[in-house]
């Protein structure tokens, strides 16, 4: 059912033909991305699951351009974030990497329509950027530290715009953060000013920066839907009035 809902959105975008949805844009803009670039032309129905595919070109939105290949990234990333930071030993991130490469549930998800491979790739790409940036605290704002801290940043939007549940790994890098800078205050070493720079700087990168790409996913989301479909009812007469076959579009509407 899952790829059914999901290659219907996907569908919606290449033909931008606006709609309404839980979750926030940016999985189902890769989906559709995905099916465009494999010349996917978005006529499939999707109408309810079990459907023959036939002649559409869906592999694409499938597995071999989008899910399968975020998929293929997990067990490095896994791999990365247990060797490299956290147990530091190969053997035990080399299990770690084994256990998720042959996990049925992950085998499943990376082979169908669907938004959780792109959103562990996101998460576990906020956790490796989150560890790395801990790693480099004893040199702090050089350019490897900038690097990571920024990057931390990317991935909590990008969990952020696939699924709401990557709130989950706000909360574990904000409680990450928050412990750091305890830390960093409990320094008599370190002035105030300084302090401060760690403090602007954290604000910045896992702030601001998050919520602007998370607001430039929306920008992108109502320039691209600009057709009139079956999430029109929910907007206002405003709002409608812009959309592309609405009954009401270039009708003046009063304030």
């Amino acid at each position: 059912w899952d790829e059914t809902h999901f290659g219907k959105m996907g569908s919606y975008y290449i033909n931008r033909t606006f709609f309404f949805d839980v979750h926030p844009p940016l999985g189902k803009m890769l989906i559709g991305l995905a099916g465009y670039l494999s010349g996917y032309d978005g006529t499939f129905p999707f109408q309810k699951p079990g459907d023959r595919y036939e002649q559409h070109n869906y592999i694409g939105m499938r597995g071999v351009r989008l899910c399968r290949l975020v998929s293929s990234w997990l067990a490095f990333l896994c791999l990365s974030i247990q060797m490299l930071e956290l147990s530091k030993s190969l053997p035990a991130a080399l299990l770690t990497a084994f256990i998720l490469i042959f996990d049925t549930g992950c085998i499943t998800l990376s082979q169908y329509i669907l938004l959780d491979p792109i959103l562990m790739f996101f998460l576990m790409g906020a956790v490796l950027s989150m560890v790395k940036c801990n790693s480099c605290a004893d040199r702090p704002f050089s350019a490897s530290w900038w690097f990571w801290l920024s990057l931390t940043g990317v991935s909590l939007a990008g969990a952020m715009g696939v699924k709401f549940v990557g709130l989950f790994v706000v909360l574990l890098v904000g409680l990450n953060t928050i412990y750091d800078l305890w830390d960093l205050l409990g320094n008599l070493s370190l002035s105030l000013v300084m302090f401060g720079k760690h403090l602007l700087a954290r604000v910045l990168c896992l702030i601001v920066l998050p919520l602007a790409l998370y607001t430039a996913m929306f920008a992108v989301h109502f320039a691209v839907l600009n057709r009139s479909g079956p999430g029109d009812g929910f907007f206002s007469s405003a709002f409608q009035s812009q959309l592309i076959g609405n009954n009401l579009h270039n009708v003046s509407v009063p304030e």
